[in-house]
């Protein structure tokens, strides 16, 4: 075998892996800015249709799953129409299992831009899937979808509160934005994510306490440094531990407690290599 057919016969597996990888990255860029399972013009993508589950009555909720109680699915199914008749916007929900509608339940509800369906199937990674109306993007992001998403319809929030909390939680965080004139983010601010907002605080304060140390003689704070190291400090304090507290949640506690984090992290960052220096000194 010649050096140059082993060449060609490794170029072609190198452009074959390539466009592998690019087609894998594609698919996944796909499916992270498309995860729920919507359509453009916010139609639900079913693989079939069968209208003989839906009821001949008209209800905004169809619980094939019995996901909900009999007097939870009568009480909010009573809650979106009066929502509707308030707001205009039309809420409805479909939980199933082994069963679906399909796209069925397009004509049975009439969604158009001005619709929201909440469909919850446990058989996914994810509980919750939503089909969104063009009309409410305006107001609420595909990126608030997305967290909405991950906030109540992961596994762990599902184990925890109930397949019906879930799907309650979800549909009340979506009244409430409408009600506001919209929302960028999910309201509230669960505990897992304010932890993390406290985590980057302290990691910020103490890179901004290591880079304010003193490197010169009679040097009592290096600004300069600190200046230096401005943007990875302060994205990590600002960015991610100030913003996604004030734009989630009124409350001064976890405020308090982030900035409280910052500035003792950056204190004991600022002093340690004075102690550790006079240590060595001592010694």
């Amino acid at each position: 075998m010649s050096p140059a057919f082993v060449t060609r016969r490794s170029l072609k597996y190198s452009v074959l892996k390539g466009a592998t990888c690019l087609l894998a990255g594609v698919l996944a860029l796909a499916l992270w800015f498309n995860p729920l399972g919507m359509l453009p013009g916010g139609t639900v993508a079913y693989a079939y249709n069968n209208p003989d589950l839906l009821p001949d009555v008209q209800t905004p909720v169809i619980d094939l799953a019995k996901a909900l109680t009999e007097e939870q699915e009568g009480t909010l199914a009573q809650n979106l129409e009066n929502f509707e008749q308030e707001t205009g916007w039309k809420l409805r929900v479909l939980t199933q299992f082994d069963r679906t509608p399909g796209s069925a339940v397009k004509e049975y509800w009439g969604l158009d831009d001005h619709s929201v369906l909440l469909v919850a199937d446990p058989r996914g990674g994810n509980l919750l899937n939503f089909s969104v109306g063009d009309d409410l993007y305006p107001l609420m992001p595909r990126t608030f979808w997305i967290e909405l998403q991950t906030r109540f319809g992961n596994q762990f929030f599902v184990r925890e509160n109930g397949e019906d909390q879930a799907i309650l939680h979800a549909l009340n965080s979506i009244q409430s934005c409408l009600r506001q004139g919209g929302c960028r983010v999910v309201p509230g601010l669960p505990k897992e994510q304010w932890i993390l907002t406290l985590i980057t605080s302290v990691v910020g304060g103490v890179i901004c306490g290591f880079a304010a140390h003193p490197r010169k003689e009679g040097q009592v704070f290096a600004w300069q440094w600190a200046l230096i190291f401005s943007p990875l400090w302060g994205i990590l304090f600002i960015a991610f531990g100030i913003a996604p507290v004030i734009t989630r949640t009124s409350d001064w506690l976890p405020l308090f407690r982030n900035v409280s984090g910052f500035m003792i992290g950056a204190l004991v960052a600022f002093l340690s290599p004075t102690f550790n220096r006079s240590t060595t000194s001592e010694t």
